[in-house]
C-alpha cells in the first residue's frame, strides 16, 4: 500500500535537513511503521534518494531516536522514550479535568493509557467521587495491547480507526470496560475509557468517552498551539 509521506513544513524560515528527520520518525510512528521500514520505502514516501535516507538515519541511529536491525529496517528507538516522559507532565495536566468529567458523569472510574513498548499504561486515573463502590484502577497498571478495552483501543487508533472498544472481564473477573482511542495528536498512542462492576453499554456512556477523547485531544493540540505562539 503506498502512503504519503506525513506532510512537511515549507517556509523560508524552515530546515530541509531537520524536516525529512521530523517525517521518518513520523513515518515510523504511523500505522505502516511499527513493523519497520526499509530505507527504500523511506525514500520512495519521502520523494528523496537512498544517501538522503541513509544519512538522515544514521544520524536519527547515533541519537538512539531509530535503530536498524539486522534485516534492514528501521525501527523507533528507545531515544524517544526519554522524550515521552518529558512531555507526560503534559498529558495529565489536559487529561485530568477531562476524566474527572468523565468519572463522575458515567459513575465509573476513568482512564487515560498510553504505550509504553508492547505494553498499555494508565498514566491517569480518577475514580468517581459519588458512588459507593467503584473499580480500583491504579496508576502505572501495565497489560498487554492486545488484552483490555484500552489497549484495543490504541490498537485500533494505531490503524486509524476512531472505534469504540468493549470488553468484560479480560483484566478483571467481571469487569467492563470501554475505550476509544485519541486521535489526531502526531507521536501520541493513547487511549480514554471506562471500567466498572456494570455493564458499560449503551449510546449514551459510549458518546460519553468518545467526547473525553475529543476533549483530551483538543487541550493537547491547544497547549501545543499556545507554545508556538509564544515563540519568537
Amino acid at each position: 500500500m503506498n502512503v504519503p509521506a506525513p506532510r512537511g513544513a515549507t517556509g523560508p524560515e524552515t530546515a530541509q535537513t531537520l524536516d525529512r528527520g521530523l517525517q521518518i520518525l513520523e513515518l515510523l510512528g504511523g500505522p505502516t511503521g511499527h513493523g519497520g521500514l526499509t530505507i527504500s520505502e523511506l525514500a520512495g514516501r519521502l520523494g528523496v534518494g537512498r544517501a538522503v535516507v541513509y544519512r538522515l538515519v544514521a544520524t536519527l541511529v547515533a541519537r538512539d531516536f531509530v535503530s536498524r536491525s539486522q534485516d534492514g529496517r528501521v525501527r523507533l528507538g528507545v531515544g524517544l522514550t526519554r522524550l515521552s516522559v518529558a512531555v507526560r507532565p503534559m498529558l495529565v495536566e489536559a487529561a485530568r479535568p477531562v476524566l474527572r468529567d468523565l468519572a463522575d458523569t458515567a459513575g465509573a472510574t476513568a482512564h487515560l493509557t498510553i504505550v509504553e513498548g508492547a505494553e498499555a499504561v494508565a498514566l491517569v486515573v480518577v475514580e468517581p467521587s459519588w458512588t459507593d463502590f467503584h473499580v480500583a484502577y491504579r496508576v502505572g497498571t501495565r497489560h498487554a495491547l492486545t488484552q483490555g478495552a484500552a489497549g484495543r483501543a490504541v490498537l485500533a487508533g494505531r490503524e486509524g480507526l476512531d472505534e469504540t472498544v468493549l470488553t468484560h472481564g479480560e483484566l478483571q473477573s467481571g469487569a467492563y470496560g470501554v475505550a476509544v482511542p485519541v486521535l489526531g495528536i502526531p507521536g501520541l498512542e493513547a487511549s480514554v475509557g471506562l471500567v466498572s462492576m456494570g455493564s458499560l453499554e449503551g449510546a449514551e456512556v459510549a458518546a460519553a468517552v468518545r467526547a473525553a477523547a475529543s476533549r483530551v485531544a483538543l487541550a493537547l493540540g491547544a497547549g501545543e498551539a499556545a507554545q508556538d505562539a509564544g515563540r519568537p
